[in-house]
């Protein structure tokens, strides 16, 4: 037999896995976004360093300046800013407004051995860059990340070489790693709304699923349920029919032969029938089910008492609501039983009141309902169908039942109903 806590944990599992994958795939996919905006700004980034790079190594201006002072220094005898300022003078104006035209952080000419001339501080103008100068100076191109006297940066170093093919300098452009780290977090902002937005939705829509699924789960609970209910009941309605029409064949041979006084002691024998009285007079439907009523609760242990004034006699649906009634009460635990019914302008008025235990005020408004009962049903065919009976029946005949306190002390079902 499968164990319960499995069903339950499969349950719980199919009604939280919609949520958790649907976050989980856009949380991936807002992280893969952030990643791949990042990567853009920065490629953007180093594409415009390098272009503003070469643009500025081919100038004439540039090329001709730098040609100029290729031998105010030595390796072993570095050039300095007085060396220099002239071309300092020349170059320092193209190299900030192609700064700021280009939205760079610097731009820094220097000399064959790597002196700056230019450098948008005045401090170090005529001091050698510190970084990779040599594979430039011998005419390779630089892009990367490198920390300078103005802190990292993304920077592009091109060779500047003069007519005949001679490196005579370099130009190096740079934009500050916390320039793109705040263009980056300014893009991530205008993108974060959006994915919190979709976040959002997300989580309504798998909430709006899940409790979609639960309704699905518990009514098929209920229709499984329902439907184990009505296997019990069935199998022991056609049981009791099995077994009433093989006692009806026995009393039909009895009376048929005459027994009347074995008939009554076979009915007797499997079906005791406890007497508190001889029967009552007057309407001969009436009066029987008053007797059988008095015996089947004597049975349950309680008396039953009947204050009837009735023009005609009882019809089926009449019977059904006063045995269904009484019985219920003897059920509940009642020892005393009272039953009024009273014809009126064609129409029956009952009450069936008790002394026992009464109603719940939290189960008034479902004791009508099928299949509900507060008894243990210790015979496992299903119980809670008496008092929905008695509302179909009631209401069938245009009649309505009301349930409230007893005199008694316990339970009272008021009803009234069409006259059939």
């Amino acid at each position: 037999m499968a164990s319960p806590r499995r069903p339950r944990a499969l349950r719980l599992v199919l009604l939280v896995l919609p949520s958790v994958v649907t976050l989980a795939a856009l949380s991936a996919t807002l992280a893969v976004a952030m990643t791949v905006q990042e990567r853009t700004i920065r490629d953007a980034t180093a594409e415009r360093v390098i272009g503003v790079a070469e643009s500025l190594a081919d100038l004439a201006d540039v090329r001709t300046t730098l040609a100029t002072v290729t031998d105010a220094g030595t390796p072993a005898d570095l050039a300095d800013a007085a060396d220099l300022a002239a071309a300092t003078t020349a170059l320092q104006p193209i190299a900030e407004l192609v700064g700021e035209s280009a939205g760079v952080y610097y731009v820094v000419i220097t000399d064959d051995e790597g002196v700056r001339i230019t450098h948008p501080l005045a401090s170090e103008r005529g001091v050698q860059v510190e970084t990779t100068n040599s594979s430039v100076l011998r005419g390779e191109t630089f892009v990367g990340t490198e920390r300078g006297a103005s802190g990292p940066s993304l920077r592009a170093k091109v060779p500047v070489r003069a007519s005949d093919g001679t490196v005579v300098g370099m130009v190096a452009v740079g934009v500050l790693e916390s320039s793109i780290a705040a263009d980056r977090d300014a893009a991530l902002a205008a993108l974060l709304p959006w994915g919190i937005g979709a976040l959002v939705a997300a989580s309504f829509a798998s909430s709006a699923l899940t409790a979609m699924v639960e309704r699905r789960f518990r009514r098929a609970d209920a229709v499984a349920a329902e439907n184990a209910q009505m296997r019990r009941t069935t199998v022991a309605l056609r049981e009791q029919a099995h077994e009433f029409d093989t006692r009806l064949h026995v009393i039909h041979g009895l009376v048929s032969r005459g027994d009347a006084g074995e008939a009554l002691g076979y009915i007797e024998e499997v079906t005791p029938v406890r007497t508190s009285g001889s029967p009552d007079g007057g309407e001969p439907v009436a009066a029987a089910t008053m007797h059988a009523v008095r015996a089947e609760l004597l049975d349950l242990g309680a008396q039953a008492e009947f204050d009837v004034t009735l023009d005609r006699d009882l019809d089926d649906g009449a019977v059904s609501v006063v045995t269904n009634l009484c019985r219920n009460a003897g059920e509940a635990g009642a020892r005393r039983v009272r039953c009024v019914l009273r014809d009126a302008d064609g129409r029956l008025f009952g009450a069936v009141e008790d002394d026992g235990p009464g109603i719940d005020p939290n189960a008034a408004a479902r004791i009508f309902a099928q299949g509900f009962t507060t008894k243990d049903d210790a015979s496992g065919f299903g119980r809670g169908y008496g008092l929905d009976t008695v509302r179909r029946t009631v209401s069938s005949r245009g009649g309505t039942i009301e349930v409230g306190a007893s005199a008694l002390g316990g339970a009272r079902f008021a009803f009234e109903m069409e006259r059939v």
